[in-house]
């Protein structure tokens, strides 16, 4: 059985969203950030970057969303979660996931732990004062050129809907009003409708 280690408000829902959606046989392991979990030896024993999602497969154990979310689209094909026997499309996915990942979170990032780029406080205070404009651009940039709707990919539900819906939970939090952003905000409605989504948020606000 896959074991999802997650962190309730990190990106970790996106993979959890994605092994819902899969139908997988999974269990879900909560780190409370609150303790430091992710610190201990236990947890860094699983992931030695201290951080989350972790998925512990019997091959081995991935990190990064990603990674993790393309596991699980190429594990459990008939869920159609993403055009695998395509190159370019699944390229193209892979794209989507690449600019959630290494641009947008860590926009987001510097509001919450600049420490990890300077050690200057008037630096982190400069980094923080950015995120709202940076997310902003960010998302202006996915509503205008990259999201064709009604899924981020177009027409069928893939596994970039999950991480988008993610970070877009995030945008309020930054100092971004959604609003401005229609087509997202239609988007990260729609998805809170999804029966999967449903049921991993209560497991996550329990």
């Amino acid at each position: 059985m896959l074991k999802l280690f997650y962190t309730p408000g990190t990106c970790s829902l996106a993979s959890h969203i994605a092994l819902e959606e899969a139908g997988a046989s999974y269990e879900a392991q909560r780190v409370d950030f609150s303790k430091a979990e992710q610190t201990k030896p236990e947890y860094l024993a699983v992931n030695p970057k201290g951080r989350v999602p972790a998925l512990v497969t019997d091959r081995g154990t991935l990190s990064e969303t990603p990674a993790i979310l393309a596991y699980v689209a190429q594990s459990f094909p008939d869920a159609r979660l993403a055009p695998v026997a395509d190159p370019f499309e699944f390229a193209r996915l892979q794209s989507f996931l690449s600019y959630l990942c290494s641009t947008v979170h860590v926009a987001h990032a510097h509001a919450r732990r600049a420490a990890r780029w300077a050690d200057d406080p008037a630096a982190h205070e400069a980094m923080k004062a950015k995120v709202p404009k940076n997310m902003a651009d960010c998302f202006a940039l996915i509503e205008g050129t990259m999201f064709t709707g009604p899924f981020a990919m177009g027409e069928t539900y893939t596994i970039a809907d999950p991480y988008l819906f993610t970070i877009a939970g995030w945008l309020e939090g930054d100092g971004v009003d959604p609003a401005q952003f229609p087509k997202i905000l239609a988007h990260r409605n729609r998805m809170a409708e999804r029966p999967a989504v449903a049921r991993v948020l209560e497991v996550v606000r329990a």
